[in-house]
């Protein structure tokens, strides 16, 4: 049925056009300059991080201070005693949320604030409840005082809970020797493990800060010849990743939107390094439902489905508030650099299909 001419699927990428400008051990960081960027070519911005792009630049610097300040020595509070405990759990929660409203994470900032509630203790939290006889801070501190009024001997339960306590802290001390010597090193591996057990590993997402965004847009056409000067391409909208320049970027937090932040670090490579964009792209010709459901804007909705199917790269900026392009309405301002992928049509796409054993997408 194919033919010959179909028996693979042949696509040849042109040079890039591109290099995103992405480094080893960020000197940004160090001229703390890194917040200049990092508003505008974060995996999905939110509307905040609009105007906070703007800002000026001495708050850019004060931010990237108390970002350092933060991660770096925020976290050895918790070794200084209960109020600097305490002090630890009150600004990691403070980071996190700054964070949860400068951009749409998903979940990890929330899921990041969690440990931090082990920081507040009974007197602490205290004041959140009545103090009357019979309540429940009364029985609590009843309880407190019973519990140092008897002095029983140690059980043995309590000994092998706390040598397992013990034995615990040594062995992740010992696992935790590399992953130190990988922050200190002048050549740190990001996200990465360096044990079998995978109990401490490296992390790093914001270690690098691109300083251009590069989006790929999907796009596609029911004419019949891609190649045709009069062939009407149309765009497929995302959920949350910028796409059309007069749409508002959107809040997205604590949900996560995994397609949409998958097209993002997709722009950053080719294709082929992302071979499930091109499974995407078939199951756009083949109009599937359940693919078109984790879009926000179908073209060809209510009409056949596109002959074929192409993905464009393009370069994104904020507008400035108050400019030309933010008067027209545009939240962003894009340029065309080149094509991600040339167009394909579904009958290309199955022998590509069939070498991984995916399911053939068929048209409805």
């Amino acid at each position: 049925v194919l033919g010959k001419a179909h028996q693979a699927l042949t696509i040849k990428r042109e040079p890039p056009l591109l290099t995103p400008a992405v480094y080893p051990g960020d000197r940004c960081w160090r001229d703390l300059t890194c917040m200049d960027f990092h508003y505008e070519t974060q995996p999905v911005p939110n509307p905040v991080a609009y105007y906070l792009h703007h800002s000026p630049w001495w708050l850019h610097r004060f931010e990237t201070l108390s970002n350092h300040f933060i991660e770096l020595l925020v976290p050895f509070f918790l070794f200084l005693g209960r109020r600097a405990c305490i002090i630890h759990g009150l600004l990691q929660i403070l980071f996190q949320g700054v964070l949860i409203i400068s951009g749409n994470l998903g979940f990890l900032n929330w899921l990041t604030m969690v440990p931090s509630l082990a920081c507040f203790d009974d007197a602490t939290l205290g004041f959140l409840f009545p103090s009357g006889p019979g309540s429940l801070k009364d029985q609590v501190l009843q309880m407190q005082r019973e519990i140092r009024g008897a002095r029983s001997k140690p059980r043995f339960g309590s000994v092998v809970r706390r040598a397992a306590n013990v034995s615990l802290g040594v062995l992740l001390a010992w696992l935790s020797v590399p992953v130190v010597l990988n922050l200190l090193s002048s050549r740190q591996v990001m996200n990465t493990h360096f044990n079998s057990l995978h109990i401490v590993n490296a992390y790093g997402t914001f270690r690098s800060i691109t300083r251009e965004r590069i989006e790929v847009i999907l796009q596609g056409t029911a004419s019949a010849n891609a190649s045709a000067p009069d062939a009407v391409w149309e765009d497929y909208e995302f959920k949350c990743k910028p796409g059309d320049p007069s749409r508002r970027p959107c809040l997205m937090s604590p949900y996560h939107y995994r397609l949409d932040w998958l097209m993002c670090f997709a722009a950053f490579q080719t294709y082929e390094q992302n071979d499930w964009i091109l499974h995407l792209a078939g199951k756009l010709l083949a109009s599937d439902p359940e693919a078109l459901s984790l879009l926000a804007h179908n073209p060809f909705a209510g009409r056949p489905p596109p002959r074929w199917v192409r993905g464009e790269h393009y370069r994104y900026k904020f507008s400035r508030p108050g400019g030309r392009h933010a008067a027209e309405g545009k939240w962003w301002v894009r340029k065309r650099i080149g094509a991600y992928f040339p167009p394909i049509s579904l009958e290309e796409l199955w022998p590509y299909f069939r070498d991984r054993g995916w399911p053939l997408p068929l048209p409805l």
